[in-house]
């Protein structure tokens, strides 16, 4: 099984709705954030991916909503890479607070040529930065 990574964010009080529990909506937003990190800590800066000629970006996401994560939480993303494959890749993230599930999905990223925005091939150093990361996808 590869590393897991995971960010932390604690849930502010302007990402709640009404019913005192995270907006569905933010739940993409807070992917969007662990992805950022995750990326950072793995290979660089966005603006050094994008100067090396690549960009992702998201062609699915499916998010199921568990239970509600509430204002002030500590709020785990774990992000599971379970496909990488010529030109996309595919997470399924999960949103925990302590052990409790929140809200999991699967995303699909596809790479991109960013002047012309068309696919392009995972270039070999990401794969090689990412393969650490790729999990049994039936785990």
């Amino acid at each position: 099984m590869g590393e897991i990574f995971t960010h932390r964010l604690r849930v502010r009080y302007s990402e709640c709705d009404q019913q005192g529990v995270v907006f569905n909506g933010q739940y993409l937003f807070l992917y969007d954030v662990a992805l950022t990190e995750w990326w950072r800590a793995a290979l660089g800066s966005h603006v050094d991916v994008l100067e090396q000629g690549y960009d992702l970006v998201v062609a699915e996401a499916r998010i199921r909503y568990r239970d509600g994560a509430r204002f002030d939480d500590l709020l785990d993303v774990r992000m599971p890479l379970v496909k990488l494959g010529t030109t996309s890749m595919i997470v399924r993230p999960e949103f925990r607070v302590g052990d409790r599930l929140m809200a999991d999905g699967e995303i699909r990223h596809v790479f991109i040529d960013p002047p012309t925005k068309r696919k392009r091939e995972i270039p070999p150093d990401v794969r090689m930065a990412l393969e650490p990361y790729l999990v049994d996808a039936a785990e």
